[in-house]
């Protein structure tokens, strides 16, 4: 080869670079990493969007949640005071009971004329004590005990304990009770009162109140012990369970 011939060298040559490899300032960032870093931007965006609506959801979660626990604790609270309420109820009534029954103790005692064989009972010292006749006439003897005081005796006015000491015989007294255990009105049961056997019925009374009559013989005479309430038919109970007399 001439050595005359020229022959350019890469000083005198222009500089060339590939469209695929993009220049920014001096350095050369080759497009595939131009690409990951776009990859990344949109990556990012959307791990934001997606934290912030996670976010979102739990925010409305949570008063959701605490909506209902508050519904829930006032539902509670409620059913603790209504129970409360109730409680305290059932505990003043019971207090209240507790009351009567201690005023009711320690018992009086009833004591009949001692000619008329000497009837004697328990009965609640609250009650008051009404003899309508004097026994020393040997009449028929009639007292009337009921809670406070005895109202008039009469037959609108229900009386707590009425006691009869009568002048007629037993089996002739029964026979006005018969018809009404016949037809319904009243029942008969026997039990035994003071050391004998009694006629107790319950029902219909012959002056239109629902009550109970115990009635029972002493000697030649009918004792008739009645109330005229069921609303007494515990304290009438106990009284027969304390009747004593001389036979």
């Amino acid at each position: 080869m001439d050595n005359n011939t020229y022959q350019p060298t890469m000083a005198n040559q222009p500089y060339s670079h590939s469209a695929e490899t993009p220049l920014q300032g001096n350095q050369i960032i080759p497009k595939d990493a131009l690409q990951t870093q776009k990859n990344r931007s949109i990556l990012w965006i959307i791990i934001t969007i997606i934290s912030g609506l996670t976010a979102i959801t739990f925010i409305i979660l949570f008063i959701w949640m605490y909506s209902k626990w508050n519904d829930a604790d006032t539902n509670v609270q409620g059913q603790i005071n209504t129970a409360v309420a109730i409680a305290k109820s059932e505990a003043t009534e019971k207090a209240e009971r507790e009351f009567e029954e201690r005023e009711k103790n320690p018992y009086k005692i009833f004591s009949g004329p001692a000619d008329l064989g000497s009837l004697t009972f328990e009965y609640p010292k609250t009650w008051s004590l009404y003899e309508e006749e004097d026994a020393s006439t040997n009449n028929d003897f009639s007292a009337y005990l009921n809670p406070d005081k005895v109202p008039p005796v009469n037959s609108n006015n229900p009386i707590a304990l009425r006691v009869m000491i009568l002048n007629e015989s037993y089996d002739s007294y029964i026979q006005t009770y018969q018809s009404k255990v016949e037809d319904g009105s009243m029942t008969l049961t026997v039990a035994p009162v003071g050391g004998t056997n009694a006629n107790i019925y319950k029902g219909k009374l012959d002056n239109d109140f629902q009550g109970i009559a115990a009635i029972l013989k002493i000697r030649d005479k009918t004792v008739v012990i009645q109330t005229d309430a069921l609303l007494y038919e515990n304290e009438f109970n106990y009284i027969l369970s304390t009747v004593s007399y001389n036979s």
